[in-house]
């Protein structure tokens, strides 16, 4: 083996190192959860198979019904989380070029624009305003 096969294989090692961490993290708590977890339910005021024991009774069916707007306040939000993904590594790398400074300020300008205008939107249909409703008894 040459000297310039070495730092190739070091690195290979490194790659399998971290596959192997994230399948670890991945897999991880599937395990945890399965050595963890209560093997049957207890029999409390003849309750059988109720996994959830909090001591409080259930009230009413667990499929219930959600408004539209909930949908579409929580895509709203998603949209502003991505945004948040894209500007962080550009603030970071901002001042270390200072070839393009005043193009990529634009472009961040342009980008945070077009998202300011999803706010907008929303705002003119209504999704911020959260109407409650009662269910009819």
């Amino acid at each position: 083996m040459t000297g310039m096969e070495q730092p190739a294989a070091d690195n290979l090692i490194y790659v399998f190192a971290y596959c192997l961490g994230g399948l670890a993290f991945a897999l991880g708590p599937f395990v945890i959860v399965h050595l963890l977890a209560a093997r049957q339910a207890r029999n409390v005021a003849h309750k059988t198979e109720q996994f959830v024991e909090c001591g409080m009774d259930p009230i009413g069916d667990a499929w219930i019904r959600y408004s539209a707007v909930y949908y579409l306040y929580a895509l709203v939000f998603v949209a502003f989380a991505v945004d948040v993904l894209y500007l962080i590594p550009v603030a970071l790398v901002y001042n270390r070029i200072r070839e393009f400074v005043v193009r990529d300020f634009v472009e961040m300008l342009i980008f945070v624009g077009i998202l300011s205008l999803v706010i907008v939107y929303a705002w003119k249909k209504g999704i911020f305003e959260w109407k409650r409703t009662m269910p009819k008894s």
